[in-house]
């Protein structure tokens, strides 16, 4: 029915605004209590044989949602509620503001993917913190908070604005990521060398230890398809030096070429960050790649091109604990976290692998 609805409603609409369409409808369906209960549990199953532990934190399952959906994080429990494991907000960065100039989101329907070039677009550190502070959960919800550089700070300065948020936030993060990876903030991509990233991650981790000294906020690193393998072995190296908890293989990517993209070329020329299907490979390459290279030692979540519960499967198997979706949530529509848990529940009782963290990496760590 969501797919009828995709092809006669949605398709025909400017996609950010059916984004935000769709997310107020989330959000108002979430503040229902009968309504929210009755579709949490016909769209978010649960079975113990998917709970996860990951960095320390329990969760329902492994299947979460990737940051960029919820900026602000005005609709944590309504994503809860469809059937997501976690919830990773934002990119929240120092100070608010509006991104890019738009039209800057872009469907491929016949690719199965996005383009978008948002550039941050948020409320800012202070005013997500506050919005974190006074909520009220209604479900039991991992929450990540990914953070990100003001696009008008110089790259010189990146490190005090991660800083700043990192303080400002850490408090009601279950996980911190930081955010090298999207190329649509000019030079970010450039932290992501490990001369800058050694500085930038060491300043966090501090940042986030002093502001909260009850506990241990969970640090990971979200990272682009498009590094050179050597670069995601330096980044890989990089992080088990620092002790950071996980790493996010992958963002979004720049390439273009080789992806077989069937849409219109004025599509496919848009600048941006391209996600979704074409993304499957190259994610799930440097996926392994960073298993067979930190093993255990790293808690790594996969995400980029996960469509159904088989590339939810694969990417365990290939060394993820923690999955993560988002563009194919726009093509599957609310349905689409149930599928995904049903099919990897039916692969893992079919599979030689009693629990889901047996299956982590099983695949890379099989003998040539």
């Amino acid at each position: 029915m969501y797919k009828i609805f995709f092809r006669l409603v949605f398709q025909h609409m400017d996609p950010e605004e059916a984004h935000h369409l769709a997310f107020r409808w989330i959000r108002l369906a979430a503040r229902v209590p009968v309504l929210r209960t009755f579709l949490a549990a016909a769209l978010a199953p649960r079975y113990k044989e998917l709970r996860t532990e990951a960095f320390g934190l329990r969760m329902h399952g492994p299947f979460g949602l990737a940051a960029g959906f919820d900026k602000n994080a005005v609709a944590i429990d309504g994503m809860s509620m469809l059937g997501f494991d976690h919830v990773e907000i934002g990119t929240v960065t120092g100070e608010a503001q509006p991104g890019n100039p738009k039209r800057r989101l872009f469907r491929l329907v016949k690719d199965r993917a996005l383009i978008n070039r948002m550039g941050f677009n948020n409320d800012g550190s202070l005013a997500v913190a506050a919005r974190l502070a006074s909520r009220e959960p209604v479900f039991r919800t991992v929450v990540g908070v990914n953070i990100g550089k003001t696009k008008a700070v110089p790259e010189a300065e990146a490190v005090d604005d991660y800083v700043k948020s990192a303080e400002r936030l850490a408090p009601y993060a279950d996980y911190l990521v930081v955010n090298v990876s999207s190329p649509n903030t000019p030079g970010l991509r450039n932290l992501q060398a490990t001369e800058a990233l050694r500085p930038l991650l060491s300043a966090v981790r501090e940042a986030a230890d002093r502001r909260v000294a009850s506990r241990h906020v969970p640090l990971l690193v979200k990272i682009a398809p498009d590094l050179a393998d050597e670069d995601v072995d330096a980044v890989a190296d990089l992080a088990v030096e620092l002790g950071l908890d996980g790493i996010i293989a992958t963002n979004t990517t720049i390439a273009r070429e080789g992806l077989g993209l069937t849409s219109a070329t004025s599509l496919v020329k848009e600048t941006g960050g391209l996600s979704g299907a074409p993304l499957k490979a190259r994610s799930l390459e440097v996926l392994r790649r960073l298993y067979a290279r930190v093993g255990d030692r790293i808690t790594l979540v996969g995400v980029g091109g996960v469509e159904n519960a088989e590339d939810a499967w694969q990417r365990i198997l290939a060394g993820a604990t923690l999955v993560q979706g988002y563009s194919a949530f726009v093509y599957e529509g609310p349905f689409w976290g149930r599928a995904i848990h049903k099919g990897l529940l039916a692969r893992l009782r079919t599979s030689p692998y009693a629990t889901l963290a047996d299956a982590v990496g099983a695949d890379v760590r099989k003998p040539v």
